[in-house]
């Protein structure tokens, strides 16, 4: 058998893996995708067995994965899926590791996370390809010598005919190029003085256990690059379930706050009504005011999501106001139905929306955009079905007077408070802050108002004078009743 040396890794150009690929990730995931995804490795992650792999200094979650890695025997270049295996001259076992401490800083990439030096370690030895079944291959992890990961490429979700094929479809795989080949479930998170083996077997081949072995890093980040960060979400991902993270179980998941019915029942009524009825429960300050609607005719209700922009210092401008920042990750994340609350502190003198990100949002299927701030670029922001509630347009841009800093906290925006989850109405006559609790007897309550007030303008259209019928007195609530109750039968 022929083992990995210097020269298997000195001739891998590209280093390529996948995302999902096994049934059972799959479902350890929540998510199966319909087409293989991938990314890029580099070459100078590659290291061979009994290597030692360095968590980085300060980060928490270094994680491991153990792969089936395919090495292309030669030059391909768009070549059928019958013939793929053909051009694979090489299966070997690897270890894609990765820090989920730095995931967040590449958007998908994973370039910081998983390209750092010696995290794709290969080997020990060379299975001839020509000599497997490649839907006869195992795979077996063990972490600190128990056995953690152990699945079959008998079911995958894209056979690695298929993988090769793909790939070569739109870029040349080279003699010496590595494709991972995807996790099955199992995978997770390495300690300092842990040991990580993984091997692959098929027919009577074996590639032994490629040993990794994990120290601690002792050199910090510098203050000028991404830094670990992590979370909750991430220990999650990185351990494969909040139990084995050694996190609480969730709460249930509670029913929507804003429900089809519910969302219906507050379109139909208008927010002079619905005020009315706030008021009558002693909320006086829930409108957000002082703004100008680029789409008045629109009656638009949603779930309220937030983002602060605070006022601008330059040394802080510099570590909040580039990149992936707070205000683009908030229009990155709207989801269908929800709206953008911005707080601008009322500052005119510059932008706080534009028109790339406003047609972000309303792909993204955002129901509004409200800041009390500018809006720049508004020829254009003012032509999009997106309804935008601003205090002015302005052509600055946003870092002349803010910071984005964060999203989904409370805010204050037109004189209002708002929290994520709050429900929002705006139409012609303003813009209303619902606290989701309220809602559903606020809606129904402002229906029957808008009924009562329909027969009022009835009767006053008859000539009756408004003494008495607004509001309704004794006598006029039972000719009203007597209306309600001739319409039902109808």
């Amino acid at each position: 058998m022929k083992q990995v040396n210097d020269d298997t890794l000195a001739a891998a150009r590209k280093v390529i893996a996948v995302h999902i690929n096994y049934p059972s990730r799959a479902a350890q995931r929540g998510r199966t995708p319909a087409q293989p995804s991938y990314f890029l490795k580099p070459s100078s992650s590659l290291s061979r067995s009994g290597s030692i792999v360095e968590r980085p200094a300060g980060c928490e979650l270094l994680g491991y994965e153990g792969e089936i890695a395919l090495i292309i025997g030669e030059r391909t270049r768009r070549v059928s899926i019958e013939d793929a295996w053909s051009r694979v001259e090489w299966v070997t076992a690897s270890n894609d590791l990765g820090v989920y401490d730095l995931r967040y800083a590449d958007k998908g990439s994973n370039l910081r996370s998983k390209g750092g030096d010696g995290f794709t370690p290969v080997g020990p030895a060379l299975i001839p390809a020509h000599a497997v079944d490649p839907a006869g291959l195992r795979i077996r992890t063990r972490h600190n010598s128990e056995v953690v990961q152990d699945d079959t490429t008998e079911d995958l979700l894209f056979p690695f005919t298929r993988l090769v094929a793909d790939l070569s479809q739109l870029l040349t795989l080279d003699k010496g190029d590595i494709i991972l080949t995807g996790t099955p479930a199992g995978a997770s998170v390495a300690q300092p003085g842990d040991v990580i083996e993984v091997e692959v077997s098929g027919a009577e081949f074996t590639t032994g256990r490629l040993i990794t072995r994990v120290v601690e890093g002792s050199t910090p980040f510098t203050d000028f690059g991404a830094r670990p960060r992590a979370d909750d979400a991430q220990r999650e991902e990185a351990y494969g379930s909040r139990e084995a993270a050694g996190l609480p179980e969730m709460p249930p998941a509670q029913p929507p706050a804003l429900s089809a019915e519910l969302k219906a029942k507050l379109e139909s009524v208008c927010t002079a009504t619905l005020s009315s009825q706030l008021r009558k429960r002693g909320l006086n300050n829930v409108s957000i005011d002082g703004l100008t609607a680029t789409r008045p005719e629109k009656r638009v209700v949603g779930l309220a999501r937030t983002l602060r922009f605070v006022p601008n210092r330059e040394d802080l401008f510099k570590t909040h106001g580039g990149g992936f920042n707070a205000q683009k990750r908030a229009i990155d994340s709207v989801n269908e139905g929800e709206i953008l609350v911005m707080e601008a502190r009322g500052e005119k003198g510059t932008g706080t929306i534009g028109d790339i990100l406003a047609l972000r949002a309303q792909v993204r299927g955002a129901s509004a955009i409200i800041t009390d701030g500018g809006v720049r670029d508004f020829s254009a922001v003012a032509a999009m079905e997106l309804p935008t509630y601003y205090a002015n347009p302005h052509p600055a841009v946003l870092g002349r007077r803010h910071i984005p800093w964060d999203t989904d906290i409370t805010i204050a925006c037109g004189g209002a408070t708002v929290q994520p989850g709050d429900i929002i109405v705006a139409d012609a006559d303003g813009i209303l802050v619902i606290p989701p609790a309220l809602a559903g007897e606020v809606a129904d309550e402002s229906i029957a108002q808008e009924r009562e007030e329909t027969f009022i303008t009835e009767m006053v259209e008859q000539g009756n004078s408004v003494d008495g019928l607004y509001p309704l007195n004794t006598e006029w609530r039972g000719k009203y009743q007597e209306w309600e109750a001739r319409r039902a039968d109808e």
